[in-house]
C-alpha cells in the first residue's frame, strides 16, 4: 500500500478505497507533467541555494539526481505507476532513498499546491507554444493554396444552396486569415499565463526570503505571478483560457474539415483527399472514406467538453480547494486532442487535389444574378428595383463568364482583388513575434 506523503508514521492506515479515491487518476496524469515537475524542482533546489537554506554541494547533487530522474523517466527506466500517490510524492521519495535528508530538504518553502501550478504552467506554455506554431503552419499552408490557385472559379455557397459565383482563393484565404488570428489570439493567453506561480506555498507565501524572481528566470517565465492568493485562484482560470484558444482553431478546423467532408462527395466531386487521409470499408469494397476528415471535424467536441468540465468545477470559493485536482484530466486530454489534430491538418491541405472542370461546371446560370443586380444598381438604378429586375430575367441570362464575374469583383478582400498579400504581411508578422517570445528577445 502507498503511503502519502503528509501521512503520520504513528497514525491509523488510511482504507484503500479513500486512497483510490483521494489520488484519482493523478499518478497517470502526472506522467505528462512529470519532466516539468522535474525542471521546476531543480529551479526550486538552485533558489534553495541561493539564500542559505542548503549548500551549493548539496543544491549540485540534487539537480545531478533530478536530471538523473528526468533521463530515466524519458528512458522508461523510472515508471510512474501506483507505488506513487503521484508525481510529486515520487520525486521526493527518489530523491530521499539516494541522499536521505538532504533529499528531505527539497520540499522547504513550498507546497504541493504551488509545485503542481507551476508543473501545469509549464505544461500550458510549452503545449500554447506548439499551439501557435501548428496555427502558423495552417495558416501559411491554406495561404500557400490560395495564391497558388487564386482565380479558379468553384460555386459560393450560403444555406448549403448555390449562391454566386466564388473562388479557391477566396476559399482558402479565409482559413488562412482564420488560422492567422488563431496565432494571434493564441499569444495573447500565451502573454497571460506566462508567468511563475513558483513560491507562493499554498497561497499565502512563507516565511522565507525565497528568490522567486529568479526562479522564474531560471524556468524561462517571462514575469513573476505576484500575489499568492491569486495563484491559487488562477488554477483552472488559465486552463480554460488555454483550451479556448485551442478551441478557436478546432472551430475553423472543424468548418475546414466539413467542408471537405462536403466536397470530397460525388455529388459535389471538387475535391480528392491525400490517399492516407482515406480509409476503406469492412463490407464495401466500392468506398473510400474520408475517416479522417471525419475525425477531425468530431475533435473539437472533445475540447470544447473539457472547457465545460473545467468551467462546472470552478464555482468555488478563494483558495486552493481539492476540487481543482479534477482540472487535471480535461486539461490533458482536450490540449492533447487539440494538438494531435492540428498536428496533421497542414499536410492534409496540402495534399489536396482540386478538380477544376467539376468545380466550374458547378457555377450555374442563376448564380450571376447578384451580380446583374449590383450592375443595374452602378447604372443608378435603385437596388431594389435593379434586385426585382435581375430575378425577372433570370430565364434570359444568356451565357455567363465566371472569370470575368470573380474579376470585377473588385471589393477589396472579394474575388477580384483578395488581398491575399495582406493577409501574408501579417501572418508573417505574427510568427516573426512568436519567434522572438520563443527564443527570449
Amino acid at each position: 500500500m502507498k503511503k502519502f506523503v503528509w501521512q503520520d508514521d504513528n497514525g491509523e492506515s488510511i482504507d484503500q478505497a479513500i486512497m483510490e479515491f483521494l489520488a484519482g487518476e493523478d499518478v497517470v496524469l502526472d506522467r505528462e507533467l512529470f519532466p516539468f515537475d522535474i525542471d521546476a524542482t531543480a529551479a526550486h533546489v538552485r533558489g534553495l541555494s541561493r539564500i542559505g537554506i542548503m549548500s551549493a554541494e548539496e543544491s549540485a547533487s540534487l539537480c545531478q539526481l533530478l536530471e538523473q530522474l528526468k533521463t530515466e523517466f524519458e528512458a522508461g527506466d523510472f515508471v510512474l505507476d501506483d507505488r506513487y500517490e503521484d508525481g510529486h510524492s515520487a520525486i521526493e521519495m527518489y530523491l530521499t532513498d539516494r541522499v536521505g535528508d538532504t533529499g528531505a530538504k527539497v520540499h522547504t518553502g513550498r507546497s504541493r499546491n504551488d509545485q503542481v501550478a507551476v508543473a501545469t504552467r509549464l505544461f500550458l506554455r510549452d503545449s500554447l507554444q506548439k499551439l501557435a506554431g501548428l496555427c502558423a503552419r495552417l495558416a501559411q499552408a491554406c495561404l500557400e493554396r490560395a495564391e497558388l490557385q487564386a482565380d479558379v472559379p468553384m460555386p459560393g455557397y450560403t444555406h448549403l444552396q448555390r449562391a454566386v459565383p466564388s473562388s479557391v482563393g477566396l476559399w482558402m484565404g479565409g482559413f488562412a486569415e482564420a488560422f492567422s488570428d488563431n496565432l494571434a489570439f493564441t499569444r495573447s493567453v500565451l502573454e497571460i499565463v506566462d508567468c511563475s506561480p513558483l513560491g507562493t506555498a499554498a497561497g499565502y507565501g512563507v516565511n522565507l526570503p525565497l528568490d522567486r524572481d529568479g526562479v522564474a528566470s531560471d524556468l524561462g517565465f517571462e514575469r513573476l505571478q505576484v500575489n499568492p492568493l491569486y495563484t491559487q485562484n488562477s488554477r483552472g482560470k488559465f486552463e480554460v483560457m488555454a483550451l479556448q484558444a485551442a478551441s478557436h482553431a478546432m472551430q475553423d478546423l472543424r468548418r475546414l474539415a466539413w467542408d471537405l467532408s462536403l466536397f470530397t462527395t460525388s455529388e459535389f466531386g471538387f475535391v480528392t483527399l491525400p490517399r492516407q487521409y482515406i480509409t476503406g470499408s469492412s463490407i464495401m469494397p466500392n468506398k473510400a472514406n474520408p475517416d479522417v476528415v471525419e475525425l477531425l471535424r468530431g475533435r473539437a467536441a472533445t475540447v470544447d467538453a473539457a472547457v465545460v468540465e473545467i468551467q462546472s468545477v470552478l464555482s468555488l470559493p478563494s483558495g486552493y480547494q481539492r476540487d481543482l485536482q479534477l482540472t487535471k484530466a480535461p486539461l490533458i486530454r482536450g490540449v492533447n486532442s487539440a494538438l494531435q489534430a492540428l498536428a496533421i491538418a497542414p499536410a492534409l491541405v496540402e495534399g489536396l487535389q482540386l478538380n477544376e472542370e467539376k468545380m466550374r461546371e458547378s457555377i450555374s446560370l442563376e448564380m450571376f444574378l447578384t451580380d446583374m443586380a449590383q450592375a443595374k444598381a452602378a447604372m443608378g438604378i435603385p437596388f431594389r428595383t435593379a434586385y426585382l429586375e435581375a430575378k425577372q430575367a433570370a430565364d434570359d441570362a444568356g451565357e455567363m463568364d465566371a472569370a470575368a464575374s470573380l474579376a470585377e469583383r473588385v471589393s477589396p478582400g472579394a474575388c477580384g482583388d483578395l488581398q491575399l498579400g495582406r493577409i501574408r504581411s501579417r501572418l508573417e508578422q505574427q510568427i516573426q513575434a512568436l519567434g522572438k517570445a520563443e527564443s527570449g528577445d
